[in-house]
């Protein structure tokens, strides 16, 4: 038998090599844009410096933190946030395992990776994208960050939504078991998106392939960790390779 302590323990590991490797991602597909963006954003403000068109320019500070600190905490980041979603998903899935009707569970803890990725990350980027630097009001960072964080909890909403009505379609039979998930999911953000105000802040010259780069090596990252997060839980909840292990000893 299994204790929580040890379902968490496997967890925490799985989330701290996701991490790594999505900050590795990170890293090599990500960082460049964001040098990119950093360029266009001091060039800008070197224009405007040299047009005398505001002292603040050229008071402007050093950033606290160097890129090549940025570029090193990035790692620091990603890691400590796959351990951190790496204990959550053991504890979800130590909460969830009964409910989720399957008998096998490497399924089960794959299902429940998809059901978070989508929730969690595919819903809020699709409503609200994330930013490269150069881009966005400072002043509106609070605003953006409730209402991302709200569009994260709909999300969640939506996954439950489109499981409840799944499971109620499916006494008439398959097909009606799929459509009704989908229906309830789709409508549920579909509504939320008609409510939520819309979040547009970026200029008009900034490079669009840019900018698209940048979200996808953002969304990438994320489909990483969770992809890793996945599959490696779902390994380590087979039941089958514990008994390869016991008959290898």
């Amino acid at each position: 038998m299994r204790t929580f302590g040890s379902l968490l323990v496997r967890g925490l590991i799985i989330g701290l090599f996701a991490g790594l490797l999505a900050g590795t991602f990170a890293y090599v597909t990500g960082e460049p844009h964001v040098d990119a963006a950093i360029a266009i954003e001091e060039a800008g403000a070197a224009h405007t410096h040299d047009h005398g068109d505001g002292a603040e320019a050229a008071a402007e500070e050093e950033p606290l933190v160097s890129r090549d600190g940025q570029k090193a905490g990035l790692f620091l980041a990603t890691t400590l946030y796959g351990i951190a979603l790496g204990g959550i998903f053991a504890v979800a899935f130590t909460l969830l395992r009964r409910r989720l009707r399957t008998e096998r569970d490497p399924y089960a803890a794959l299902g429940l990776a998809a059901a978070g990725f989508v929730g969690i990350v595919l819903v809020p980027f699709l409503k609200y994208p994330p930013n490269p630097p150069a881009v966005g009001d400072p002043d509106t960072i609070t605003r953006r960050t409730v209402t991302y964080l709200l569009t994260l909890v709909i999300g969640l909403l939506a996954v439950w939504a489109g499981v409840a009505a799944s499971r109620w379609a499916a006494r008439y039979g398959d097909v009606a078991r799929l459509a009704g998930g989908v229906a309830a999911f789709l409508v549920t953000i579909v509504i939320a998106y008609q409510i939520l105000p819309s979040i547009n802040e970026v200029p008009g010259s900034f490079p669009a392939t840019l900018l698209w780069q940048f979200r996808f090596a953002s969304l990438g990252t994320q489909a990483t960790l969770w992809l890793l997060l996945g599959f490696g839980y779902a390994a380590a909840v087979d039941h089958r390779l514990s008994r390869q292990k016991v008959v290898a000893a």
